[in-house]
């Protein structure tokens, strides 16, 4: 068994250059042990876990939807909106939702403290090679990993299967 307190975990910060987006993130999975590139099941773990906490007036990421990664959420405290294709929804402690793939969605601080949530995802995309890719219905771009395990945001248009390819 990995043991691991919440309050020994580093909570890593990222906010956009205009600063719509920020959020603090503990990887709980990770501080268990969980190697995002190993292409092992048994060192990747089949979910990933974190603890979220997004700031007052700002938003988690840009609304989004993931390819082949479910996501559990729990609300630890703070009041959030949950954007989807109905609209948005307020959550708030004690709160539990879920998104399948293909289900595009977005988190919000509503309240006047910070929003804080667990969100578990199966097939976990962050950091590393294997997993999922995300698309972004409001801007039309993709996060997709290219050859060498690099991600990258990308933006284009439709065209056929076999253009440039014969």
């Amino acid at each position: 068994m990995r043991k691991v307190n919440l309050k020994d975990i580093s909570e890593q910060e990222r906010k956009s250059p205009k600063e719509k987006y920020h959020k603090f993130v503990k990887d709980v999975s990770i501080a268990l042990g969980r190697e995002p590139e190993s292409f092992d099941l048994a060192k990747r773990h089949p979910f990933d876990l974190a603890m979220v906490r997004i700031p007052k007036n700002k938003t988690y990421c840009p609304y989004h939807s993931h390819a082949a990664e479910s996501e559990l959420y729990l609300v630890v405290s703070g009041r959030g909106s949950v954007r989807d294709k109905d609209g948005s929804t307020i959550v708030t402690t004690g709160d539990a939702f879920f998104f399948q793939p293909g289900e595009p969605h977005q988190l919000t601080n509503a309240g006047e403290e910070d929003f804080v949530y667990y969100v578990i995802a199966d097939n976990p995309r962050s950091g590393g090679r294997v997993g999922d890719s995300c698309y972004y219905p409001d801007s039309g771009k993709w996060a997709v990993v290219k050859e060498g395990g690099e991600e990258v945001i990308v933006k284009g248009k439709e065209t056929d299967y076999y253009d440039g390819e014969e």
